[in-house]
């Protein structure tokens, strides 16, 4: 009998059995591939059930409720008894066209659960253990008559002790996901917090961390979590409730509701040996389908430039702005600097003032008269560049298909949507709709004002980059956008996904000289911080933000034209939360290596990851003043596997290794 039909067998037989021994069932276990990590499903005498989650015997999260509320009086979490359970597994891999890395390996076991109440209705559920994390969902039983409505998550995270944890608290739905993730114990967090994902904790037990997340949000409301209303330590769940109806989460028709259940998004626990391991985790992609798509070849990952950041400056130019001119010098800075794109923002066409606020009579397939679009797109076409638009979402939602279709047959090559700033469940279909139809017409994607990732760039590879991150434009407003602010986004909102922080300020000064400005806006750190930033930070469109003077003869804008935005592996070497980070990501054969950090350090790198080849390495680091970028050329051999960083207050380093040539043997 093969594994999986004989541990299902065993199982049911243990369900079935286990009544005349007890009136409570034993729990059901189970572990990751290789056995570290353990979940148990529990149900007492009252048909409640729990599950925990243990690491190398540790507990990390203790016996925590499971269920969701539909009706108002109807909650599935109680008076349930299991009926059968199933175990399963898989170990694949899988090709990504954006991310962290090249392939993905998809390995994991799996225990479906079938829990009876006595109103003859099944509440599904799905345990999921990797070696780098937990997933569960359920599969909601379609109702006698009706929609099936829900009301509430039940499902809860219980901590077994205070944890030392970060967290962005939006306060409120409806937002643009954008903020500090701030340190907080565990016990500080309240009922009355909305807490943006992730939520990433210190368990104290050596270096084990772990991040609360969501995956495949799907025809559902997105998730939060607050502290827990019951007064006991850890997080419970909150669903972005429907604008049209607030006491409800999701609405869906019966007739939508397939034979097995609805299935919920998954609810995630990310787990690693330290911070940096969840980094390197691809399991938020890994709980998202496999992409419909028979063709990637036009998906192309690279570098952009942009003309909002900087507030269009283009000094060159008699009047800068938004016109052909102004546009054309930016195309032109994109050529020079090898980018494959140029983003043309807010205020190209008829109703868009550039204010970023929607007006009912804009029309996102005509230009305003100052811009000449066709003649872009050729100018640009000429000189290897391709062309992304802005819209605002309201002005593309009851014509999307007629202006994607347009825009295709412009010769456009990608879109940045923005302003959508909701994660309900009308969103959320606005989203699948979005992606589905800008793969139809071959366009890229690049979403603003946008909810958090859940991994839908694996289905949809189109989909390169997203906001709902603090990014650089704060610097035009705030002081918000410290190098601590920096650190702390790759451990937190970066464990989600690829994320649009805009890097590339080369305005750069010191934290006491930073001012806001709306035009040639500064940035806080050197530019080393900023160059480390394009290997650090995921995003498979990365904008090269500042306007194109910033970077003429500039040091440091040699390592913007060579970086790549597609990588085959990324390594965290080292790092802790807000204060430092190393990171390498590989590429062909050569590696990129970007350190990051909050006060003056020095940083020893072990490489004995790398093959066994000699290297040249450029290294790119500080100097003097924060504009000033020290370029050295070093090289590494078989006896020398380690490098000393020393990197300045709010400081960086960017390193670029090239092996070796292959050789080629000789013809005889």
């Amino acid at each position: 009998m093969p594994r999986m039909l004989r541990t299902a067998f065993v199982l049911l037989l243990c369900l079935h059995s286990a009544p005349a021994l007890s009136s409570v069932p034993p729990p059901l276990r189970l572990a990751s591939p290789d056995g570290r990590i353990v979940v148990a499903l529990a149900m007492d005498a009252g048909g409640v059930p729990t599950y925990a989650v243990e690491r190398d015997g540790q507990l990390v999260i203790a016996p925590s409720p499971l269920g969701v509320q539909l009706a108002a009086d109807d909650r599935l979490d109680r008076g349930l008894r299991i009926a059968a359970a199933r175990e399963s597994g898989a170990d694949d891999s899988y090709a990504l066209v954006a991310g962290k890395a090249s392939r993905a390996r998809d390995h994991y076991r799996q225990l479906e659960v079938d829990l009876a109440d006595d109103r003859g209705r099944t509440l599904g559920l799905v345990l999921r253990a990797y070696d780098d994390g937990v997933a569960l969902r359920y599969r909601l039983p379609p109702p006698a008559q009706g929609d099936l409505v829900v009301r509430e998550d039940l499902t809860g995270f219980l901590f077994p002790r205070d944890y030392a944890c970060h967290a962005l608290n939006l306060g409120r739905f409806g937002t643009s996901h954008e903020g500090e993730y701030d340190p907080i114990d565990a016990s500080r967090l309240r009922a009355h917090h909305l807490i943006e994902l992730p939520l990433v904790c210190a368990t104290g037990v050596g270096g084990t961390t772990f991040a609360i997340a969501e995956a495949d949000l799907d025809r559902y409301a997105g998730l939060y979590l607050a502290g827990r209303s019951d007064g006991r330590l850890g997080v419970e769940a909150r669903l972005s409730p429907r604008l049209d109806e607030p006491q409800v989460a999701v609405r869906l028709p019966r007739d939508a509701i397939a034979a097995g259940g609805h299935p919920t998004p998954w609810r995630v626990l990310m787990l690693g040996d330290s911070p940096g391991r969840l980094i390197e985790s691809n399991l938020i992609a890994n709980l998202n389908p496999p992409t419909p798509l028979d063709d990637t070849s036009w998906i192309r990952p690279g570098k952009s430039a942009w003309d909002w950041w900087s507030g269009g400056l283009a000094p060159d130019v008699p009047q800068p702005g938004m016109n052909t001119a102004t546009l054309r010098r930016y195309i032109d800075h994109a050529a020079a600097l090898k980018l494959e794109y140029m983003l043309i923002d807010d205020g190209w066409y008829v109703g868009s003032t550039g204010d970023g606020r929607y007006h009912p009579g804009a029309d996102v397939t005509r230009p305003i008269p100052e811009v000449d679009l066709p003649a872009l797109v050729r100018h640009a076409r000429e000189r290897g560049v391709g062309l992304w638009l802005w819209v605002h979402w309201k002005a593309l939602d009851a014509r999307m298909d007629e202006v994607f279709a347009r825009y295709r047959r412009m010769g456009i090559r990608g879109v940045k949507v923005d302003f959508m700033d909701r994660d309900d469940q009308e969103m959320v279909a606005f989203f699948h709709r979005m992606m589905r139809s800008a793969a139809g017409h071959r366009l890229m994607l690049n979403l603003h004002g946008a909810y958090r990732p859940t991994g839908l760039t694996r289905t949809w590879p189109h989909f390169l980059t997203q906001e709902g991150v603090l990014g650089a434009e704060y610097n035009k407003w705030s002081r918000r956008v410290t190098p601590a602010h920096n650190l702390t986004l790759p451990f937190t909102r970066m464990l989600l996904g690829p994320m649009d922080y805009t890097p590339g300020g080369f305005r750069n000064v010191d934290a006491a000289d930073f001012r806001p400005s709306h035009f040639g806006p500064r940035v806080m750190g050197t530019r080393a911080h900023q160059l480390a930033m394009y290997v650090v930070y995921e995003s498979g469109v990365q904008m090269v933000a500042d306007s194109p003077d910033a970077y003429v003869d500039a040091a440091g804008a040699d390592f913007i034209a060579a970086v790549p935005a597609r990588w085959d592996e990324t390594r965290v070497l080292a790092g802790e939360i807000g204060r430092y980070v190393v990171i390498a990501r590989r590429s062909g054969r050569d590696w990129y290596i970007g350190a990051m950090t909050d006060r003056p350090r020095t940083l020893e790198l072990d490489l004995d990851f790398l093959p066994a080849a000699d290297y040249a390495v450029t290294l790119w680091r500080d100097g003097e003043a924060p504009t000033e970028v020290r370029r050295e050329q070093l090289r590494l051999d078989g006896s020398r596997r380690r490098l000393t960083l020393r990197l300045a207050e709010g400081g960086g380093a960017a390193l670029h290794l090239v092996p070796p040539s292959p050789r080629i043997a000789a013809v005889p």
